[in-house]
């Protein structure tokens, strides 16, 4: 069901949200959180159906600030909503708050009447991130914030960005995308010989910041020379190409060549196929939000392993 609420007040959303509620049976008892998504007019509906995807896992209500690209800041504010729930909200509820004119200005105002009380809130931006997520007029109130690097203008510049204005509870899906990789070479790793790694290459498409994590979080770990190789052109595929670490008895070798599909290498193995999707923004999403307290390993990566990397020379040139 979608009800529609032209230049409509925040109290109004309220009454009508009860009304619902009362009629409809649509309840939000189960309800665990609360998710604001920080974006721009016209571009709501693909970050929607990741959250109501993510809230079959998470039910939640959905807040959605929606906002012009270029703000106006004249007489002529507006606020017009739609409340969407059932089959039009998944497990959800959703809100879209579409803010015109000054009334765009006061974005905390907006969502504060809306919030579930006491359940914890998160906030997306899918777009252009603000400057510090931690400072923003909705990142103040929320528990974790999640932003994205590859949508940003200079995603590999947005990283070191990221590394200087961290505070606890800040993500981004750059780093979400890591994790399976990551997790296949940790489970590489905890196989015999167990001998240390002497080097680390790390090669990747030219706009993906994923990649540079990769790095950062390889030099971090191991303490090791990491070189990464953030090519002009993908080779097959976008996102991270692959990963080749040298210990003393060889090589290995995970890498990526053809669309979710890698293949391993390993000294005195034969090689063979993993299943290694790039991943949608769903799965980003309904992964973020299983975890409420901050992530302290992606603090550390963001702030200490990106620094390892810009001062050596491992890499030199590679953000150029």
């Amino acid at each position: 069901m979608i009800v529609d609420l032209p230049a409509t007040t925040v109290s109004n959303i309220s009454k009508a949200l009860v009304k619902i509620r009362e009629e409809g049976g649509a309840v939000a008892l189960g309800r665990v959180l609360t998710l604001i998504i920080a974006t721009h007019l016209g571009q709501e509906e693909e970050a929607i159906e990741a959250a109501n995807d993510a809230s079959r896992e998470h039910p939640m209500r959905v807040i959605v600030v929606s906002t012009e690209e270029e703000r106006t800041h004249n007489g002529d504010g507006r606020l017009d909503a739609q409340i969407r729930v059932g089959g039009d909200a998944g497990a959800s509820e959703v809100i879209v708050l579409r803010a015109y004119g000054e009334t765009a200005s006061d974005e905390e105002g907006l969502v504060t009447g809306l919030l579930l009380p006491d359940a914890p809130v998160v906030v997306w931006w899918p777009g252009i991130a603000p400057e510090k997520a931690s400072t923003s007029p909705l990142g103040r109130i929320a528990t974790r914030r999640i932003t994205d690097a590859s949508a940003q203008p200079n995603p590999q510049e947005f990283l070191f960005h990221l590394g200087k204005t961290y505070a606890p509870g800040d993500t981004d899906f750059a780093w979400t995308r890591l994790t399976l990789w990551r997790a296949q070479l940790a489970a590489v790793l905890d196989q015999p010989p167990f001998e240390p790694i002497i080097a680390v290459d790390v090669a990747g498409a030219a706009d993906s910041p994923s990649t540079l994590l990769l790095a950062a979080w390889l030099r971090l770990q191991l303490q090791v020379p990491v070189k990464y190789d953030l090519a002009s052109r993908a080779i097959g595929s976008g996102g991270i190409h692959g990963v080749t670490m040298e210990r003393a008895s060889g090589v290995i070798e995970l890498r990526r060549e053809v669309p979710n599909v890698a293949r391993l290498s390993q000294p005195g193995q034969p090689s063979h196929d993993l299943s290694l999707p790039r991943r949608s923004l769903r799965d980003c999403l309904a992964e973020e939000l299983r975890r409420l307290d901050p992530d302290d390993l992606y603090g550390e990566v963001i702030t200490k392993g990106l620094a390892l990397l810009e001062t050596s020379d491992e890499g030199a040139g590679a953000r150029a």
